[in-house]
């Protein structure tokens, strides 16, 4: 039985290597349920023209997040703040987290920053980034 060659994709290898040094990061240093909630997931991909982030920020207002691209780095930081009522109700359970929710994410390939944009809806902050265009293929004249 013959087996084909697998492509090698850096980006997963790269994925992967990140997954298991935070696997171990866990085992040695753990990290508190509260402290994971603060951390958005995020799904990070791209086009043939741009690199698309999408963070779920559920209960979080628009004017509460902060964005900022530099240095082919997205710095994602919002806050979610503690509903406040004036009741007397007794509480039984109390689950949702309150803070400041942070994360840095890397950015698969050099990017525009001045012409990125964002758009907050339902919950999922979505960041759209043009991809600098580099010419992967050049004709060269041989003299």
């Amino acid at each position: 039985m013959r087996r084909g060659l697998a492509v090698w994709t850096p980006f997963a290898e790269l994925e992967r290597i990140r997954r298991e040094f935070d696997r171990l990061l866990e085992d040695v240093f753990p990290v508190s349920e509260k402290e994971q909630a603060l951390i958005p997931p995020v799904d990070v991909y791209e086009t043939d023209s741009e690199v698309v982030i999408k963070a779920e920020l559920p209960g979080v207002k628009k004017e509460d997040i902060d964005v900022t691209i530099k240095e082919n780095t997205v710095h994602l930081k919002a806050e979610r703040k503690e509903e406040k009522e004036e009741k007397t109700e007794n509480i039984h359970r109390v689950e949702r987290y309150y803070g400041v929710i942070e994360r840095v994410i890397p950015l698969p390939t050099e990017v525009k920053t001045e012409e990125a944009k964002a758009e907050y809806k339902d919950g999922v902050l979505e960041i759209r980034v043009p991809k600098v265009k580099v010419s992967k293929e050049a004709k060269i004249q041989v003299s």
